[in-house]
């Protein structure tokens, strides 16, 4: 049961257990839901494209809509092969869609959740859809696969960004790896750097420097597992080049917080 939707989000009431959508596609989301899952939609649809990750994702258009991407929730760790996409109600869609919602508002980079549906497997178990909007770009671990060292260390400080924002919000990504930093363009042609698959960020206070070291230190495990298999070339150089500058940022907010405290009984 949700207790409180995010602002311009509404609960889809009659199709499935449990569906959400953001205002602007709720129609298109009802009218799929009415003839089916959200997965079945996008994998059946002329004009999909298909993702790999832990299982097939797809993209397609929605009537009338933008592009989205539709993953099927799959559960990772020890429990995956026995349980694969099963859950307890309501999922892990509901905080999903909460934990983006907080991450766009305090300015962290991530694609627009626009909804998500439920549907009643065995007993109480059930199986979830999660729709998010389609961001054109490359995951990082594509783009530093044929990149020449200045472009890997101007992707370092576009990295070194969003760890930066990740650690202000004190957001803790358990999966933070170079498959789900999506590399995009702002419409001024510099990079972005974009996380993905927030259903396993947890939040601490502002600016913990243990959530930057650990979002730092799993992201760092995934490159290096990258390059030892030959997919990606990071240089160690390149690694300081980005630590540096995550910790040289931090720095800076730091001296501009104490050259301009906010009175908070103002």
């Amino acid at each position: 049961m949700i207790l409180r939707l995010p602002r311009g989000y509404q609960r889809l009431t009659g199709i499935s257990p449990l569906a959400v959508a953001h205002d602007s596609v709720a129609p298109a989301v009802r009218e799929i839901l009415a003839h089916g899952t959200l997965f079945e939609w996008a994998r059946d649809h002329r004009e999909r494209w298909e993702y790999r990750g832990r299982g097939p994702v797809y993209s397609a258009p929605l009537p009338g809509g933008p592009r989205v991407v539709v993953r099927h929730a799959r559960r990772g760790g020890l429990l995956a092969p026995i349980l694969r996409d099963l859950y307890l109600p309501p999922t892990p869609a509901p905080a999903e869609l909460l934990i983006s919602a907080i991450l766009t508002q305090v300015g962290v980079p991530t694609p627009p959740l626009l909804g998500f549906a439920t549907y009643r497997a065995a007993g109480l178990l059930r199986r979830a859809d999660v729709i998010t909007v389609e961001v054109d770009g490359r995951d990082l671990a594509a783009t530093l696969s044929d990149a020449d060292p200045p472009t890997r260390r101007a992707l370092a400080l576009t990295v070194a960004t969003l760890i930066g924002a990740l650690t202000d919000a004190g957001a803790w990504h358990q999966d933070l790896n170079a498959k789900n930093i999506l590399i995009t363009q702002r419409a001024d042609g510099s990079r972005l750097a974009v996380v993905l698959d927030v259903d396993r960020v947890r939040f601490t206070p502002g600016g913990d420097p243990h959530v930057r070291d650990a979002n730092l230190d799993r992201l760092r495990r995934s490159i290096e597992k990258a390059r030892a298999a030959g997919a990606v070339t990071f240089s160690a150089d390149d690694w300081d080049a980005l630590r540096t500058r995550v910790l040289a940022d931090e720095e800076t907010r730091r001296a501009e917080r104490e050259a301009h405290p906010v009175d908070i009984l103002a």
